[in-house]
């Protein structure tokens, strides 16, 4: 059983459950971006996170075990996402990309900002114009060392 044929027996046992991501996260323990991103094939669970997602969607052994495997990250088909939304964010960093850039060298200097030591927070923000998508991405500064 490959990761991704793990991926989609979650999805079709939350359908099935009627489950929230964040009532799975619950189970992992962790954020729902987090825990999302894990039962999406992006990171690792524990045994027991593994254990226990297992038995709130009814997976068998060998989806739990595929859970603790460290995965190949990196989910989208192609280098230009063709869904709409995750298109969205690539236009956004075609857009900002450079302005993140500059505006992170000009505050902290040259490094980059971690994917690994990093926290994110998705919430809806009502407006009278239409809800909003607020997302608040916090990563480590990494200098680039010298040697």
């Amino acid at each position: 059983m490959t990761r991704n044929e793990v991926t989609d027996l979650i999805l079709a046992a939350k359908l099935k459950k009627k489950m929230s991501w964040a009532q799975l996260a619950e189970i992992v323990g962790f954020s729902k971006e987090w825990s999302t991103a894990a039962l999406l094939g992006q990171m690792t669970l524990t045994e027991a996170q593994a254990q226990a997602v297992g038995a709130a969607l009814e997976l068998p052994e060998e989806a739990v075990a595929q859970l603790q495997v460290v995965p190949y990250k990196g989910s989208l088909p192609t280098a230009v996402p063709s869904d709409p939304l995750i298109y969205r964010f690539y236009e956004l960093i075609n857009v900002y990309g450079t302005t993140f850039k500059e505006l992170i060298h000009e505050e902290f200097g040259d490094g980059i900002m971690s994917a690994i030591d990093f926290k994110m927070d998705l919430k809806r923000e009502p407006n009278p114009a239409g809800d909003r998508v607020s997302i608040t991405m916090s990563g480590k500064f990494l200098p680039y060392k010298t040697y």
